[in-house]
């Protein structure tokens, strides 16, 4: 199921900065067309662009304004790797959010800052589950309508293994993404000649947030992360180096281990929820 990504066309949300604006460097300078989709681009993903903008050049970089909440410029993602391109071979849907105070789970509906009342359904999971799951079936549905073996990648993350209090709804949402893709494992021998292989992958790197003490720490950086997804798509071994990456288990998988999993600053995070919930009004609106 390995796949030789040279001229391979591949779309990614979020591409406008993190981890997934590295991927997509790295996707370029491996000779990737890559569709870049997001809300915007950061300065240095504005520079890539357009230095891969030249249409009569490859591979080349396209920028695609996009909401990822709205099921509808999903499908015309994929209607621009048809007409730019001809069909999309890897998708990465990495477009997310870590719990904004917009939508989180300790700022609840109508309080504070939080603005999921109005849709009584929290955004951070539109971002973060939503969208990659929709954006999977559709990647499904693309591979076997053009009849070619497809690669999605997906981003979880150590909390999907490690949970931690301060950012519940983010820790669900990765638990859900590890439990879908450990789903799909299936699709990459597929049940008969009308649907080609299809690998659905993930990573799931330890975050930088703001409990983290950068002095006591360690965490993996965006280029390493986007070298590992590089490798679950073109090539079978997903042993990392630095004994900072490991392949995840199907089944009866020890959990994180080594470093990388310290939260020095870990309490911080804690005291603050204590704060809020020690406010007798805490969760009410009227």
């Amino acid at each position: 199921m390995a796949l030789n990504v040279t001229l391979k066309v591949v779309i990614v949300t979020g591409a406008g900065s993190g981890i997934n604006y590295s991927f997509a460097k790295l996707l370029l300078e491996n000779k990737c067309n890559v569709i870049l989709a997001d809300l915007a681009l950061r300065p240095e993903a504005a520079e890539l662009v357009s230095s891969y903008s030249d249409g009569n050049t490859t591979p080349r970089a396209i920028f695609m304004l996009i909401d990822v909440t709205n099921w509808k410029q999903l499908e015309e993602m994929f209607e621009m790797a048809g007409k730019e391109f001809g069909h999309a071979d890897i998708i990465c849907p990495r477009a997310g959010v870590f719990e904004p105070p917009t939508s989180n789970f300790w700022i609840p509906p109508g309080t504070g800052s939080s603005s999921d009342l109005p849709q009584n359904h929290y955004a951070s999971f539109d971002i973060n589950l939503s969208h990659p799951i929709r954006c999977t079936q559709l990647a499904i549905s693309h591979f076997i309508k053009h009849k070619t073996p497809g690669s999605i990648v997906l981003i979880s993350s150590v909390a999907s293994q490690f949970p931690y209090i301060g950012c519940p709804l983010d820790t669900a949402s990765k638990h859900a993404i590890s439990g879908f893709v450990r789903s799909l494992a299936a699709l990459e021998q597929p049940p008969n000649s009308n649907v080609p292989p299809i690998r659905v992958s993930a990573v799931a790197p330890v975050k930088k947030i703001q409990w983290l003490n950068s002095e006591k720490d360690q965490w993996v950086t965006l280029e390493e992360v986007a070298d590992v997804m590089l490798s679950l798509i073109r090539t079978d071994n997903y042993k990392g180096g630095k004994n900072k990456a490991r392949k995840v288990e199907e089944l009866k998988d020890p959990g994180p281990q080594g470093d990388g999993l310290t939260l020095s600053a870990g309490a911080k995070g804690v005291e603050e929820i204590r704060t809020r919930l020690s406010d007798p009004s805490w969760g009410q609106y009227t």
